[in-house]
């Protein structure tokens, strides 16, 4: 089974960027629809963007224009550019097939955005 690692995450001013990184043991290829998560304290777990194995995106209301998701099936790796970053961004994020699966929930990287 493929195991998934995010890493890219760190403290950032609001305005900023940062790009994360999702490392999948595997390859990711047969997957259809790859996606990043967030977590802020105290919420529950959003979907914030997804990508088809083909390239098809799609974001969150709160997030469109902002990030971009991508990935590359040959290096089997998921990443997200955040542009834009607002402080409301701050949380742990996560990738996960579409629609989650419980196995495949990684340790996540911690984003925080100061005002």
């Amino acid at each position: 089974q493929v195991q998934l690692v995010e890493s890219g995450g760190g403290l950032v001013q609001a305005g900023g960027s940062l790009r994360l990184s999702c490392a999948a043991s595997g390859s990711i290829f047969s997957i259809n629809r790859m996606g990043w998560y967030r977590q802020a304290p105290g919420e529950q777990r959003e979907l914030v963007a997804a990508i088809t194995r083909r390239g098809s995106a799609n974001y969150a209301d709160s997030v469109k224009g902002r990030f971009t998701i991508s990935r590359d099936n040959a290096k089997n790796s998921v990443y997200l550019q955040m542009n834009s970053l607002k402080p409301e961004d701050t949380a742990v994020y996560y990738c996960n097939i579409d629609p989650a699966v419980s196995y495949y929930w990684g340790p996540g990287t911690q984003v925080t955005v100061s005002s």
